[in-house]
């Protein structure tokens, strides 16, 4: 049974994004223009703003510095493992970050599963909202982000990660 994807394009300091969502409103993905993976508008979608409400506000006080932790109904949908690892993502608070290992840790992953935990943290469907940008190497190093290291780094200086 196919399903209606709702989706809208909002302004941001990092470039449009494209929002979609399911017929219930829940966010199913959120793009960055250039993401590596990024959802595109597909035909049959349908474009309305109504579902985003909550979204765009929520996304527009984060950009401004007012907004620590999102509050949006998600529905992701990826193997159990990457749902586990995209779960241990929404722990890591705002102006803090977590290693690979150390996401590998809180699912009960083992040491070697660190490769695994970075190819589905690459997978994560809802950037910036599910707080991928917050995940670095084990010494300290900014690597990877779908979106592009550059707004990485503006993510994590905006939260107070990095000096401004």
């Amino acid at each position: 049974m196919e399903t209606t994807t709702y989706w809208t394009a909002v302004a941001a300091p990092l470039g449009r994004l494209l929002l979609t969502a399911d017929p219930d409103g829940a966010l199913t993905s959120l793009s960055v223009p250039g993401q590596k993976g990024a959802r595109a508008v597909q035909d049959g979608w349908r474009h309305d703003p109504g579902p985003f409400r909550a979204a765009g506000e929520q996304l527009a006080a984060y950009f401004a510095g007012e907004l620590g932790e999102f509050r949006l109904p998600f529905s992701t949908h990826g193997t159990e493992f990457r749902e586990r690892v995209w779960a241990a993502l929404d722990s890591v608070p705002y102006g803090a970050t977590a290693t690979y290992g150390e996401i590998a840790a809180r699912i009960g992953a083992i040491r070697a599963a660190v490769r695994a935990v970075g190819g589905a943290i690459g997978a994560n469907p809802l950037l910036i909202v599910r707080p991928c940008h917050r995940v670095i190497g084990a010494n300290g190093s900014l690597t990877g982000y779908a979106g592009g290291l550059e707004r990485k780094v503006w993510l994590l200086t905006l939260e107070g990660v990095l000096p401004g």
